[in-house]
């Protein structure tokens, strides 16, 4: 598991992201999981997260409605199959509207730049 706990900050809220290697729906499910067992993300306001499997994408918003399919999007450009990206967000006190997608892509190409998306 990769962390970048302070990949980015946009009016007072503030982003992680995170990733690493699942096989499985069960898998990617565990993962967020182990990850809110950290005090500090299971006090996150959104654990918006992405995978492409064999059987298919999977992807959950966690209330950020549309930040999964940002994440989505972003690993199907990359052909990144495998791995799940979670983007995490503390929320600030100001509503950022759509800026708040570009946020979403921001942290991903922060992970996927510090992981070397080709050893991905």
């Amino acid at each position: 598991m990769k962390i970048i706990e302070n990949a980015l900050t946009d009016r007072g809220s503030k982003y992680a992201v995170s990733g690493g290697p699942v096989g499985s729906v069960d898998e990617a499910k565990a993962f967020v999981k182990s990850l809110c067992r950290k005090k500090k993300f299971a006090r996150a306001t959104h654990n918006s997260w992405a995978v492409i499997l064999p059987d298919g994408p999977v992807k959950n918003d966690d209330g950020e409605s549309g930040a999964g399919m940002v994440i989505l999007r972003m690993l199907e450009r990359e052909d990144i199959t495998g791995h799940i990206i979670v983007v995490t967000r503390w929320f600030g006190g100001t509503k950022l509207g759509g800026d708040r997608f570009r946020r979403v892509q921001d942290a991903v190409r922060v992970y996927l730049d510090a992981a070397d998306c080709q050893s991905l």
